[in-house]
Formats: C-alpha cells, sequence, structure tokens
C-alpha cells in the first residue's frame, strides 16, 4: 500500500522540523512521497519558496520523493487567484488552499475561489454540498480528508461527495506525531464513512505523480 502526503508544514511556517528530518521520518513510516505546503500569503509566498527550492539539487537523494509549495492561508477570497498565481511564478510544485475548515474562523467564500484559483487541493473545506464538489471537479482541484484534529471534523460531509469529485487525505503535518503511516491513512478514511479507502490513496499517487512528472 503506497501512500503520498500532499499537505505538510516544516520550520519555514509553523511546523517543527527541517525538511531533512521530515523526510526521514516519513520515509520511517512507509511514506513514499510528500509535499512540503508551507503557509503563505503576499507576505511570505517568495521567501518561502526561496527556502524550499534549495532542497531542489539535493531531493533526489532522500528516501523519499519532496515536492514543494505552499499553502494559502486566510487570504481574503478575491485575493485568492492572486496569491496562487504568484505561487506559481515563485516556483511552487503543488499550491493548496486552506478551506474552511469548522476549527478556524476562515472568510466565508474561501472555498469557491480556491475552487477558481488553479489550485491543486482544497483542503479542510468544512461544510461543502454537491455544488460546489461539481464546481471542484470541473476545475481539477481535489478536496480534502484531514488527519488532523479540528480540521477532521468536516471529513464525513466530504467523504460523502466522493461520487462528485476527487478527494484526497492528508496530515497537514506540524509535528513528528502527525506524521501516519499508509494503514493509518487508510482507517481515516475509513472512518470518515468511505468504504473503498483504496480510492482515495489512488488519487493521493496520481495527483503527486502527476506534480512529480511537471515539477521545475
Amino acid at each position: 500500500m503506497e501512500y503520498y502526503d500532499l499537505h505538510t508544514h516544516s520550520i519555514f511556517s509553523d511546523g517543527e522540523l527541517v525538511p531533512s528530518e521530515m523526510a526521514r521520518r516519513m520515509e520511517n513510516a512507509g511514506v513514499s512521497g510528500f509535499a512540503i505546503t508551507d503557509h503563505a500569503d503576499f507576505s511570505n509566498i517568495s521567501w518561502v519558496m526561496s527556502r524550499l527550492r534549495e532542497l531542489q539539487n539535493w531531493r533526489d537523494d532522500y528516501g523519499v520523493k519532496i515536492l514543494l509549495g505552499v499553502e494559502i492561508t486566510h487570504v481574503p477570497p478575491k485575493l485568492i487567484g492572486k496569491a496562487v498565481e504568484l505561487a506559481w511564478k515563485e516556483g511552487a510544485e503543488i499550491v493548496v488552499v486552506h478551506g474552511e475548515t469548522l476549527a478556524e474562523p476562515v472568510k466565508e467564500g474561501t472555498n469557491e475561489a480556491a475552487i477558481e484559483s488553479g489550485a491543486n487541493v482544497l483542503a479542510h473545506p468544512g461544510i461543502v454540498d454537491r455544488t460546489l464538489a461539481e464546481k471542484a471537479e470541473d476545475s481539477g482541484i481535489y478536496l480534502e480528508i484531514s488527519a488532523r484534529k479540528g480540521h477532521c471534523l468536516g471529513n464525513g460531509c466530504v467523504a460523502r461527495l466522493l461520487s462528485y469529485v476527487d478527494i484526497v487525505v492528508n496530515t497537514d503535518m506540524h509535528s513528528p506525531s502527525d506524521i501516519i503511516t499508509p494503514e493509518t491513512a487508510f482507517k481515516i478514511c475509513l472512518a470518515a464513512g468511505i468504504s473503498k479507502p483504496e480510492v482515495i490513496l489512488e488519487s493521493n499517487a496520481k495527483l503527486f505523480r502527476n506534480l512529480w512528472k511537471a515539477k521545475k
């Protein structure tokens, strides 16, 4: 069973680990690849990507594949598209948008703006409906089931939309204790009400591999 985590954080935002330790711990947990997606807005997108780009010449020698990107976080909805555009310009290989989680006061309209932005993943979107899911599918953006406490409150709502949109399961890792094995990722999907978790893990693998092929 393969698992690719598309949403994690390093010391370059509010994570606890440098990328090298993240990679070693991920490898030890049986993770095949992961994306570093540090929290970002207009004030630090360029800086975060400049730090992460330092890994580009070295990452092939790590035990896991590493994608480099950002999570656009708490940016006003009308500016999300511009933030995503800036992230791509600064060399991001994956862009996640921080969705309308029940655990934080994310501004209403963020999910809709994220779907229209050209990002890859709408993280922990909270309460979503079929209309939004179908828009996400048309835009090629994946919705997230989250392993993170608080953000996981909307997992059941997202899981019910599997027939209408591609879904991935991510950790939103900030500390070593947040890292999960492929088996745990499978169980989180089961707990969310998904009868065939392998479909979700395959979505993770598909998106990661496509982005890996297209990486800068």
